[in-house]
């Protein structure tokens, strides 16, 4: 059975409607801040994909205002699940845009969980756009997305775990200072900018980090925006350190993969 909902979300950005624009309609825009591979093609009509670790998600774009307005909704599902997304922009003075974000839809039969989880990821996400106006203008970013069981173990020692790799201790805190991770690819002078329960945001002075952790899997999507040698093998790199890190096996994945 299907259960409408709506979440609802605003927030201040230190950019021009022009440059939020680009954040959030443009393919490389949202592959610098948000999750996966993301095509958008330009105009009413057209077609809005997402390719996260190999599954690909598309919705039809269902108003494009450049600078304004900007909707997306997916074809309903068999039973009826269905996602639509809004983005109002509004230019304030001095520079910064105030940014609306409305998501609503049809969920499924666990509608309470799935709910709950996009209530308390939205406000990260907006966070992790924030970071990237502010640090990293007129840049974009290669997406790197890992994925790894964690058994039935609890969350936070998950975390504990994924701390330790990265010089960290658990429970995370905002502030803390961050090194390590592959070293193909490794953090270097990053700070924690976003914890909580679930997961934790890192800025360094060229990407954005994400680990998340929870139901049994733990979850990385990052932002590199400095040019790498091998796109493709920067995130081998950090999917065989997730992996190595949460099986909490022998290996020192600090010093390679």
């Amino acid at each position: 059975m299907t259960h409408p909902f709506e979440i609802e979300l605003e927030t201040t950005l230190p950019a021009t409607p022009e440059q939020v624009w680009d954040a959030i309609a443009t393919g490389p825009g949202v592959d610098s801040w948000f999750m996966g591979r993301n095509e958008i093609e330009a105009r009413e009509g057209g077609t809005a994909a997402m390719d996260t670790g190999g599954y690909r998600e598309e919705a039809v774009v269902t108003a494009y205002d450049p600078g304004k307005r900007l909707a997306t909704r997916t074809s309903p599902d068999a039973d009826g699940r269905f996602m639509a997304f809004e983005y109002l922009l509004e230019g304030r003075e001095g520079g910064s845009t105030v940014l609306r974000v409305v998501h609503s839809g049809m969920l499924g039969d666990d509608w309470e969980n799935e709910y709950d989880a996009l209530r308390r990821g939205w406000p990260f996400h907006l966070h992790t756009l924030h970071e990237y106006l502010a640090h990293f203008p007129g840049r974009t970013a290669f997406p790197v997305f890992g994925m790894a069981p964690t058994g039935d173990g609890p969350s936070q020692d998950v975390q504990a775990l994924l701390a330790g790799a990265l010089s960290l201790t658990a429970p995370v805190t905002t502030g803390s200072r961050v090194d390590g991770g592959p070293s193909a690819a490794p953090v270097v002078g990053g700070e924690v900018v976003w914890a909580d329960s679930e997961r934790f945001g890192v800025r360094s002075a060229d990407a954005l980090y994400t680990f998340h952790h929870g139901s049994g899997v733990a979850l990385m999507f990052h932002h590199l925006f400095a040019p790498a040698e091998s796109e493709a093998a920067s995130e081998e790199a950090w999917q065989h350190w997730l992996t190595a890190t949460v099986q909490n096996t022998d290996q020192n994945t600090n010093e390679g993969v």
